[in-house]
C-alpha cells in the first residue's frame, strides 16, 4: 500500500485562495488518498486546510503599506519556508502572489531540491519584469497558466515549462451569460448599466466620483437608465457613502448571485481595470474600462510595462476591443462619449459584441474545468519525479 499523497500549497490573495481552494476539490475528486498543509484563506481552509497564520494580515495596497508590514511579511516568508521543508510534502503548489510565495519557493529549493514545485497563475512576465521568467527556472518545475498566451510568452522569455489550463472564469460562464428572457431584458428600456468602481477601497475612492459625473453626462442624453452597482460586502459603506450624490443612484448590490443576475441583463458597463473586464466580456457585455492610480506609480509602470494595453480581454484577443481610459484620460468628459454609443446599435457596440464570439475558442471554454486540468498537471508532475508515489496507485 503507497502512501497517500502529501501537497504543500501557498496562496495569500483572495482570488489565488479560490484557485488553491477549487484545485483542493479536483485533486481530491481525482485521487482520494491525498491530504494538504498549507497557507491559504477562507476558500482552503473551508476544504480542510489549516494555515498557521491569517493570510488578511499581509492585504497590502501601495507602497507605503509595503513599508510599514516588511517585517511581518518577511518572518511570514521564513516561517512559511520551514512548514513546507517540516512537512516533507510531494510537491508544493505556489499560488499567484509572487513576491511572497516566490521567496517561499526559492527557500525551499535552496534547502530540499528534491520536493517538485509548480506555479499556479504566474507573475505577469509578459507585462513587466521579464527577466522573471528565465529566474523561475532554477526553482519552479512547471507553471500552470490561467491566460492562453502566457504558454508562449513565458517560451519566448526562456521561463519554464508550461502548461495552459484556463481561466477559472470559464466555471462560471453559465452564471453570466443569459436565458431567452435575460437576453431580452438586454435590448429593453431602461437599459441596465453595470459599474463597477473597483475591488479594492483605493479604487472605489478614485473612481467613484469619476463614474457618477460619467452617469450623469450619459443619463442627460439617454433618459432613464437602471445603474446596478455589484461590490463587495467589505466595500458597501464607502460605495454608498460615495454614491449619495449622484444624480443617477445606483442599485447597490452585494451577493454574487445578484451580480451574476445583473451580468447577464446588462447592455453596458463601466468598470475599473482588472479581472472584471475579462467576466464582462465573457458574459457578451459592451464595456468601457478605466483606471487611476498615483501619478508617480503610473510613471513607473509606463517606463516598465512591455504591453500596449491593460484590459485582459484585449490581450486575450490580440486587439484592442474594449477602449480604456488611464490616468489623466480618465474623466467624464472622455468616458461619455465612449460610453453612449454602447447603449444602442451602433458599430461600436457591435465591434466589442463581435469580438467577444472568439474568446470561447481562443480560451477553450466548453471542455473539461479548468481546476481538473490543473489537478492533472499536477498529479502529472509528481508522476514524473522519480522516488515519489505514484499519484495514481491504489491499495
Amino acid at each position: 500500500m503507497s502512501s497517500p499523497l502529501k501537497l504543500f500549497l501557498v496562496a495569500l490573495e483572495e482570488s489565488g485562495d479560490m484557485l488553491g481552494g477549487a484545485l483542493m476539490v479536483a485533486l481530491r475528486a481525482l485521487n482520494g488518498e491525498i491530504s494538504f498543509a498549507g497557507v491559504g484563506g477562507r476558500a482552503m481552509q473551508s476544504d480542510g486546510l489549516e494555515s498557521p497564520f491569517d493570510t488578511a494580515d499581509l492585504a497590502i495596497i501601495g507602497a507605503a503599506s509595503i513599508a510599514r508590514k516588511l517585517p511581518l511579511i518577511f518572518r511570514r516568508i521564513r516561517e512559511t519556508a520551514d512548514a513546507v521543508l517540516a512537512a516533507k510534502p510531494d510537491a508544493l503548489i505556489i499560488i499567484d502572489s509572487p513576491d511572497f510565495t516566490h521567496r517561499v519557493a526559492r527557500r525551499v529549493r535552496k534547502a530540499a531540491p528534491s520536493i517538485p514545485i509548480m506555479n499556479y497563475a504566474p507573475p505577469t512576465v509578459w507585462a513587466w519584469r521579464p527577466w522573471r521568467a528565465r529566474a523561475m527556472r532554477a526553482y519552479v518545475d512547471e507553471v500552470l497558466t490561467i491566460l492562453p498566451f502566457e504558454t508562449g510568452a513565458f517560451a519566448r522569455l526562456g521561463g519554464p515549462h508550461c502548461t495552459y489550463v484556463g481561466h477559472p472564469l470559464a466555471e462560471q460562464i453559465d452564471r453570466l451569460r443569459p436565458s431567452g428572457g435575460e437576453a431580452e431584458r438586454r435590448i429593453s428600456d431602461p437599459p441596465v448599466l453595470l459599474v463597477l468602481p473597483g475591488s479594492r477601497a483605493s479604487e472605489v475612492r478614485r473612481l467613484t466620483a469619476i463614474f457618477g459625473e460619467t452617469i450623469a453626462q450619459v443619463a442627460s442624453r439617454t433618459g432613464a437608465l437602471e445603474v446596478v452597482l455589484p461590490t463587495l460586502a467589505h466595500l458597501a459603506d464607502l460605495v454608498r457613502a460615495g454614491t449619495a450624490q449622484w444624480p443617477v443612484r445606483p442599485r447597490i448590490v452585494l451577493d454574487a448571485a445578484g451580480k451574476h443576475a445583473a451580468f447577464r441583463s446588462a447592455r453596458a458597463a463601466l468598470a475599473a481595470s482588472g479581472t472584471v473586464t475579462l467576466e464582462l466580456a465573457l458574459a457578451g457585455v459592451p464595456t468601457v474600462a478605466a483606471y487611476r492610480v498615483p501619478v508617480w506609480e503610473g510613471l513607473v509602470f509606463r517606463m516598465m510595462a512591455h504591453i500596449d494595453t491593460v484590459i485582459l480581454a484585449n490581450l486575450v484577443l490580440g486587439e484592442k476591443i474594449v477602449p480604456e481610459f488611464l490616468q489623466s484620460e480618465c474623466t467624464a468628459d472622455r468616458l461619455a462619449p465612449a460610453l453612449l454609443p454602447l447603449l444602442s446599435d451602433t458599430p461600436e457596440r457591435q465591434r466589442q459584441l463581435t469580438g467577444f464570439t472568439r474568446l470561447d475558442q481562443i480560451m477553450e471554454l466548453g471542455g473539461e474545468a479548468p481546476s481538473t486540468r490543473a489537478a492533472r498537471a499536477v498529479l502529472a508532475l509528481i508522476e514524473r519525479k522519480p522516488g515519489l508515489p505514484s499519484p495514481l496507485a491504489s491499495c
